[in-house]
This record gives structure tokens, C-alpha cells and sequence, in this order.
């Protein structure tokens, strides 16, 4: 199912919770389609596991640091015209609106981010191309959220005895239905990880890549 070629260049941009699945899903998009993968940095990032540990102390700096490098993500994505993200500067700005939600984030440094924010996505609309050509949301049960993060076994993640840990995943986790309807930079699509498990059930591949090269189709129409 791969296509290569200039003509076939696309954009695609994965969201979803925390432990939802979006880097396995990045792999296989751009496994099927022949184009270069963008990841999340994790491993090397030197504020996430501080985050984890005193969120009123850290989030906003994690906040810039993750827009700053979903910044440089898009810019380049958007140039080369080629690939898969599996998180955008579109969704940062939920999780900060999260924090200051919980007391993490002043009202004060919320406003300075979405000042930065607007500034980077003016410079954005300034790019030959603009936007992704899909946008790809998977959701999942939250129960299956919480079992994908077990099961990955990044210490800092782990709910067991941390109820306010719980309580931000379960308020990131609410958020995300109303961010999806309120997208509006490119087409956009759902996709059920709990019907469409490609983990356990590597045959759902060849079903989600139909459901994507379908709305792939439909938004070049």
C-alpha cells in the first residue's frame, strides 16, 4: 500500500491521550505510506519526569518546552510536505489550558503561552503549505488508556498511589472531546483504538489505512 512521489505528498497529524497509542499508529501510517515519522520527545527530555514530580513547578516550563519543539516540528513538516506527527502544536495548548485548570499554570502565564502560540501559528499561515491534510484522533476508553500506560512502564506515568495524577488524566481525558470538535485547520477523522487495536491485532492495520486513505481521498475532492 505504499505510495512514493511527489504527487503523492501528504501530511498527516496524529492526537489523542496520553497512552492512547498515537506512536504505534505513527509508525504503521508511515510504514504504509513511505514517509518520514515525527515522534514525541520523551527519553531526552530533560523537564518531564520534573513535571511528573511537582506539575506547579514545572508545567509551564514543559509547556513552552514542548511548543517550542512542536514548533520546529510543524515548520519542517509542513515544508517537506511528507509525513506522519504523532502529536502538533494544534493540541499543546490543551494541556496547558489543563494545567491552569488545576492550579499548575497561572492565569498570567497562560496568557503569555497563547500570545506565543498565536505569534507561532501567524508565522504558520505564512508557510506555502498551511496546514496538515488530516488530522487522525484516536480515542480510547479511559480504562484502556490507564492499561496502555501500565503496560509502557514509564515510572514517572504510573497512577498507583497518586490520586492527583489520576485526577489530571481524568480532566486531560474529558477535555479532549470538545478539542476535536473545535479543530478546524484541515480535515479530520476518529478512530477508535478499542475497535481498531493494532498492537494485539496487527490484521487491523489494512482496515485503519482504508479508513485513512479514504479520508485522504475525500479531502483532496
Amino acid at each position: 500500500m505504499k505510495q512514493k512521489g511527489r504527487e503523492q505528498d501528504k501530511m498527516i497529524v496524529l492526537a489523542g491521550m496520553i497512552g492512547v497509542g498515537k506512536s504505534s499508529y505513527t509508525e504503521m501510517i508511515a510504514r504504509h505510506l513511505g514517509t518520514e515519522a515525527f515522534y514525541e520527545e520523551v527519553d531526552n527530555n530533560p523537564i518531564l519526569d520534573k513535571f511528573y514530580e511537582d506539575p506547579k513547578r514545572w508545567a509551564f516550563s514543559l509547556q513552552i518546552y514542548f511548543l517550542n519543539k512542536r514548533f520546529r516540528s510543524i515548520k519542517q513538516a509542513l515544508h517537506d510536505a511528507n509525513n506522519v506527527l504523532d502529536r502538533s502544536i494544534y493540541e499543546d495548548a490543551l494541556f496547558t489550558r489543563v494545567n491552569n485548570m488545576q492550579g499548575n499554570i497561572s492565569d498570567v502565564d497562560l496568557n503569555i503561552y497563547n500570545d506565543l502560540l498565536e505569534n507561532m501559528m501567524q508565522e504558520i499561515d505564512s508557510l506555502p503549505k498551511k496546514a496538515p491534510d488530516l488530522l487522525i484522533y484516536l480515542e480510547a476508553d479511559f480504562d484502556t488508556i490507564l492499561a496502555h500506560i501500565k503496560k509502557r512502564g514509564r515510572s514517572f506515568e504510573q497512577v498507583d498511589d497518586d490520586p492527583e495524577l489520576l485526577e489530571y488524566y481524568k480532566l486531560l481525558y474529558s477535555q479532549y472531546g470538545q478539542w476535536f470538535e473545535d479543530y478546524h485547520y484541515s480535515p479530520k477523522i476518529k478512530i477508535s483504538v478499542d475497535e481498531y487495536d493494532i498492537i494485539e491485532n496487527p490484521e487491523n492495520e489494512e482496515k485503519v489505512m482504508k479508513i485513512i486513505e479514504k479520508a485522504l481521498e475525500d479531502a483532496r475532492k
